[in-house]
């Protein structure tokens, strides 16, 4: 087989499968991993494929920052069954956080408390929808405002959470990867979300299944300091398998 037929090998099983390893590549095509990692570099280089850590996908595995304007029109309903699926785990603590982004944006659209609620929060968002809601406290987090999240960051707002412990921290993320962890796109935010993270009880990790095998550029915790995750039906069984084989709870939002 020639270099022509590989790399033609190569993409029509990256087109039936989405995603390939270095190993396969080269028990199935009978050359060695370096002859697979060279091709695989050429195929990037004409913009045919991603590399990844170990092989090759079809898809872009490093989320883009888009503004907040426009994420909330993506995968709405998806977002909304996760937020209704993350109200049960409020109900038996007193302060939560919720970090920023439009899906733990729909967690405070959903949250009506039957007791005081203490809710920290760098998002404007989140506490102009909770200000006036019953039995609800909302603690906003001070900082400069980024303008594609809506959403405070800086030394201020850690400085805040220096005096503060909580139960429960529910954070979005824009990529969850087996081996980077959690991840978003925004590297102002990253920090902030690590302090809060630090402080939380329980970490609580909202995220439909487009943002599993993708990567932001700033990576906020490994997987092992995540207790849950409530995602969509849209993650792979052997996804979930392995989360589970990691001691995180993962809840499939219907």
């Amino acid at each position: 087989m020639n270099i022509t037929e590989r790399h033609q090998s190569i993409l029509q099983l990256l087109q039936e499968k989405g995603r390939v390893d270095i190993q396969e590549l080269s028990e199935r095509l009978q050359v060695t991993g370096v002859t697979i990692r060279k091709d695989l570099k050429l195929l990037e280089e004409r913009n045919l494929l991603f590399r990844t850590k170990g092989g090759s996908s079809i898809d872009n595995p490093y989320a883009l920052e888009k503004p907040i304007n426009e994420k909330e029109f993506i995968n709405v309903d998806q977002k909304k069954k996760i937020a209704r699926a993350a109200v049960p785990l409020t109900t038996k603590t007193d302060s939560i956080i919720i970090g920023s982004g439009t899906t733990v944006y729909e967690l405070s659209r959903c949250l009506y408390p039957s007791k005081h609620t203490v809710v920290i929060t760098p998002a404007l968002k989140v506490a102009l929808e909770l200000h006036n809601r019953p039995f609800v406290e909302v603690l906003q987090l001070a900082g400069l405002i980024h303008q594609s999240s809506a959403s405070a960051a800086g030394s201020f707002a850690e400085m805040i959470l220096d005096h503060i412990s909580c139960d429960v921290l529910f954070l979005g993320a824009d990529g969850i990867d087996p081996e980077f962890g959690i991840s978003i796109t925004n590297l102002n935010e990253s920090s902030l979300n690590k302090k809060m993270i630090n402080i939380a009880q329980q970490v609580v990790i909202m995220a439909d299944s487009s943002k599993f095998g993708r990567r932001g550029l700033g990576r906020i915790c490994n997987l092992d300091m995540v207790q849950v995750i409530i995602t969509d039906s849209g993650v792979a069984d052997e996804t979930i398998k392995l989360l589970e084989e990691k001691g995180i709870k993962v809840i499939i939002a219907d």
